[in-house]
């Protein structure tokens, strides 16, 4: 690879332990993927926080990529398995948590900010079109590529915090513009609209773009999304499909910056999405928990979970998982304290997927397709996929 004098240093220890060994990791990831030179980045979220992922292992990585290493660009952290706050509230395990803190404390060590969230570009890690990132985590880097038009690969932890700490990743892959057109054009014949009815969309690209050799789609037909909607459907269709950009007719900034596909590889109708949601639904269930916010929940979906929760009480466990910073702008706007007094609890900076709650429960109801793959998939739960009315409406019965 073309390396400059700066990057040079760093690869011959100039700068310090932690950042000869990031270029160290930087240089033979170009290396495999026949990089020419590097390209600086912007921002970095770093996926890998829960101790569950990390184990011992991971966290003696980072424990000595802490000694000397520091980051050079704004940087933010994946879900952690638990609230840091609210841990016991939630039934976290103490040596759990313990562990958990450890691994946070040495992110922190390294001057990364430590709001734990795969939503980064809600909570303040906001690029705008056309910049360079190094993002981890697959819903973050869909909707990074695709809505904000940033360009990323979808990196692992260590390349992650390789980036961080030098403010630089291999130009391959995303980053290069010939790498960004689409490839499959698929036409929606169907009405999609809230969080649950787009994640059942991109289960059905997801499973379509696998058997097609993961190819980056053009989507049309889709008359408007939400910020929200956007999210979940980036979420699913990374989840089944592997993808990390897309394009959508007048929705997304890229659209019509490339040439489209002339010829329909396939038609979604109203039979294929009700087909799928019965697929997201199993047999049997007993539901004893509810969980929102896979991604994380935005400010305006706790301001609609507080509106339907007023006045009522859970039954069930019923977890609103988001950012920290989103839960504090939910504390100020009175929401925490209506969905709080209904029995509902706040999970900020962890999710149902990675929080360590296998065992815990038999069925969960979620908005979330991605939700519904690692509830059956990590936690061996039964799963129902509903809009947020219909979760609120479990809860509360």
């Amino acid at each position: 690879m073309d390396l400059t004098p700066e990057e040079r240093g760093m690869l011959e220890g100039k700068f310090g332990k932690a950042a000869k060994k990031s270029m160290e990791i930087l240089t033979a990831l170009g290396e495999i993927f026949e990089a020419e030179n590097m390209v600086d980045v912007i921002s970095v979220q770093i996926a890998g926080v829960s101790y569950a992922n990390l184990g011992e292992a991971g966290l003696e990585f980072l424990s000595e990529m802490a000694e000397d290493g520091k980051v050079r660009v704004l940087t933010t952290l994946n879900p952690a398995g638990m609230d840091r706050e609210n841990w016991e509230v939630l039934g976290i395990d103490k040596e759990f948590a313990k562990n958990q803190n450890r691994a946070i404390d040495a992110f922190a060590k390294m001057g990364i900010i430590t709001t734990c969230s795969c939503t980064p570009y809600l909570i303040g890690n906001t690029p705008h079109f056309g910049q360079h990132l190094a993002w981890a985590e697959s819903s973050a880097v869909c909707y990074a590529n695709s809505v904000i038009g940033a360009r990323t690969n979808r990196e692992g932890g260590p390349s992650a915090l390789a980036a961080a700490i030098t403010g630089k990743t291999p130009r391959y892959g995303y980053h290069l513009e010939e790498n960004r057109h689409s490839e499959v054009l698929i036409e929606v014949n169907a009405q999609i609209i809230g969080t649950d009815q787009f994640g059942v969309l991109g289960k059905i690209i997801g499973d379509k773009l696998v058997e097609l050799g993961k190819k980056i789609p053009f989507i049309t037909g889709i008359s408007s999304a939400t910020v929200e909607e956007l999210k979940s459907f980036c979420a699913s269709v990374a989840t089944y499909g592997g993808t990390a950009l897309f394009h959508m007719e007048t929705i997304t900034p890229e659209y019509d910056k490339y040439p489209r596909p002339d010829k329909i590889s396939f038609r979604i109708t109203q039979d294929d999405l009700n087909k799928t949601r019965s697929e997201l639904i199993d047999e049997d269930l007993e539901i004893d928990f509810v969980s929102i916010g896979c991604p994380h929940a935005s400010i305006h979906e706790i301001a609609n979970i507080a509106h339907l929760l007023k006045g009522k009480r859970v039954m069930k466990e019923f977890w609103i998982t988001t950012a920290r910073p989103t839960k504090r702008i939910a504390d100020e706007a009175g929401y925490s304290k209506i969905i709080e007094n209904a029995g509902a609890k706040f999970a900020a900076d962890t999710c149902c997927v990675v929080a360590p709650i296998k065992g815990r429960f038999k069925g969960i109801m979620v908005d979330s397709a991605k939700a519904c793959y690692y509830g059956r998939a990590k936690n061996k739960f039964k799963v129902k996929i509903g809009s947020i009315e219909q979760c609120i409406e479990e809860a509360t019965k």
